[in-house]
């Protein structure tokens, strides 16, 4: 059975121990809207949302809606975005708040 964009959504979360309100922080969207993403209807985000979240997961748009990844793709950006999630996990609250300043910073300029 091949899965879609909401089943995949939730399986990367998983397998990156990632809660939802990680992802918003990450992402810089809403924690609703991802949970609008993940719910029983499962709407599909608009392309600059798939971006969001792709990006803030380390996977590409055409991974959260097919499920597969292009052979181009697989690099070591996921194993990167792994361990960088997991050593982000070890940091104090004031650490990942100093953090999602700087990770701002970049988004901005």
């Amino acid at each position: 059975m091949k899965m879609g964009f909401k089943e995949n959504l939730k399986s990367e979360l998983a397998y990156q121990d990632m809660t939802v309100k990680e992802l918003a922080a990450l992402s810089g969207m809403s924690k609703s809207t991802l949970d609008n993403y993940l719910n029983v209807r499962g709407y599909m985000p608009p392309a600059d949302a798939a971006v969001k979240i792709a990006g803030a997961l380390g996977v590409s748009v055409e991974y959260l809606v097919t499920g597969e990844e292009n052979p181009s793709d697989k690099s070591s950006n996921r194993t990167e975005t792994r361990l960088l999630l997991q050593n982000f996990k070890l940091l104090s609250e004031n650490d990942k708040k100093m953090i999602f300043g700087i990770v701002k910073l970049f988004r901005n300029r």
